[in-house]
């Protein structure tokens, strides 16, 4: 067993998820109960995750020096390498910033790098970094910017890493994890499998005789959360589409035709969309427009469910990645990131009990569970759309004609990408209207239009996510289309940041 000490990591759940897909047990804990819990669990090594805070500020979540002593392998990864470098009289400092991907040059391979190749890829985010080392330990990798990228006390087994191994963008995590479990703690590793049934067993008994009513996009997630119920419940599951008018062109066709067959019911359709641009008249705030939405949304389901008195659970599709960036500090130290609809939106009495069965599922594992309960590929491989849909895609207002927009220019990126066989190489493509206007000139005179940016990109799980490299090519006939079909745009733009230190959406 490995114990994880949690200090506020949007990816310290991720960690005990590679890990756990090793088919190793993990016990999350705080700091202020790691010791405690070490002398109870006797786990075989312990993990110290990331965190928002830096070591040296007021109040940052520290752990009992004690640890260090007990001779279990520690791994400390990113503020845990830091916290550790710190507690042993290192020297660590704010500066030599890092976000993204760099270029890691291994100098020690007879450990946890052991397998690697001398230079590989990993993501970093920090803003503090160990200058010096505590006595004892000795570097095993650097970046370019940062010496100590991987240390080690080889007699007291502590290691250290200022990125993150977890991520699926840093080339070889997987292995470095897995020597640490392997070749460090000594256990034996027997990857794990996804048990749908016990999932479909867990939501019948937690229904039993009452019914549930799902809020369906027809997405991925909510398509797979409600094949799971449908499975489980049967005709006790009542599907709804909330027709908002922020989603994708076609959705609701998708709805109307797709969906009755896949989940053995028809599902409702409610036609909200006057009501949500009222809600959204004049708000510009990006974490008001979730709530906003959000609160809607659980208010017009609160009405439907008047008609069914036997209905006492809502379901969602939300995933873990929707959840983390949600939390906001306080017992749980991870940072608020945004809200999510599902998640930040929900006033705090509800009538209605939230049913989440992907709640610790990320988007890889939403599409195995899809493919185990053979959905149609094209449902369990489509890309992700957020919940508040096109709004948090609007930077500003979201008026009728900005959203006509918005939705026009996605379907633009949509209709060339997959012209070019590129749509399903990439993990999510879009547009977004970014409030910002620019000179352009259209037939010989001065127009003043707003600027369209395009985000492309590659990921796994949500958690991190790279720019694609689409051929110019593409680009150039997107951009086209944009300025000349789409009204008020004066010029499109490429977003190429990666996540971290950007979110996914702009807002």
């Amino acid at each position: 067993m490995i114990l994880l000490v949690d200090f506020g990591s949007q990816t310290a759940h991720l960690i005990g998820r590679r890990v756990r897909d090793l088919g190793v047990k993990v016990t999350i804990v705080e700091p202020e109960h790691a010791l405690e819990q070490i002398k109870k669990l006797n786990p075989k090594g312990i993990i110290f995750s990331g965190g928002p805070a830096s070591v040296f500020e007021k109040g940052a979540p520290t752990i009992d020096k004690k640890i260090y002593e007990l001779g279990i392998p520690i791994l400390g990864i990113c503020y845990g390498w830091q916290l550790t470098a710190y507690l042993l009289h290192g020297s660590v400092k704010e500066g030599k910033k890092e976000y993204g991907p760099t270029t890691l040059k291994i100098q020690d391979f007879s450990d946890i790098f052991y397998g690697l190749p001398e230079s590989t890829r990993v993501f970093e985010s920090h803003g503090t970094t160990v200058y010096d080392l505590p006595i004892g330990f000795q570097s095993i990798a650097s970046t370019g910017h940062v010496q100590y990228a991987a240390a080690k006390h080889s007699s007291k087994h502590i290691f250290g890493v200022q990125f993150h191994p977890e991520m699926y963008h840093t080339k070889h995590g997987r292995a470095i994890l897995k020597n640490f479990l392997t070749r460090i703690c000594t256990i034996g590793v027997h990857p794990k499998r996804l048990d749908v049934q016990a999932m479909i067993d867990e939501i019948r008994e937690k229904v039993g005789d009452k019914r549930v009513m799902g809020a369906f996009s027809g997405g991925t997630d909510s398509a797979v959360a409600g094949a799971l119920v449908a499975r489980a419940i049967g005709n006790q599951f009542i599907p709804i589409y909330i027709d908002s008018g922020l989603m994708r062109e076609g959705t609701i066709e998708r709805i109307k035709n797709n969906f009755p067959d896949l989940l053995g019911m028809k599902v409702t359709i409610i036609n909200a969309r006057r009501e949500f641009l009222s809600r959204l008249a004049g708000v510009t705030d990006p974490e008001l427009k979730r709530k906003t939405i959000g609160r809607l949304y659980i208010e017009l389901f609160e009405k439907e469910a008047k008609r069914y008195p036997d209905v006492q659970f809502l379901l969602q599709g939300t995933t873990y990645a929707d959840f983390i960036q949600a939390k906001g500090k306080g017992k749980d130290r991870s940072a608020h990131i945004k809200s999510h609809h599902n998640v930040g939106g929900l006033p705090e009495k509800m009538k209605l009990q939230l049913l989440e069965p992907l709640r610790y599922y990320y988007t890889d594992q939403v599409r195995k569970i899809g493919l185990k309960l053979k959905l149609p590929k094209d449902v369990i491989y489509q890309q992700p759309f957020p919940g508040p849909g096109h709004a948090v895609r609007i930077v500003g207002e979201v008026t009728p004609s900005r959203l006509a927009q918005q939705v026009e220019a996605d379907a633009i990126v949509v209709a060339e990408l997959k012209k070019a066989n590129w749509y399903h190489r990439v993990f999510q493509c879009w547009s977004v209207m970014t409030g910002t206007n620019s000179t352009g000139v259209k037939g010989d005179g001065r127009f003043y239009g707003e600027v369209v940016a395009l985000r492309i990109v590659t990921s796994k799980d949500r958690m991190t996510a790279d720019w694609v490299r689409i051929p110019y090519e593409i680009l150039a006939r997107i951009s086209t289309r944009i300025v000349n079909e789409v009204p008020g745009v004066s010029r499109v733009v490429y977003d190429i940041t990666t996540k971290p230190p950007a979110t996914m959406e702009w807002e």
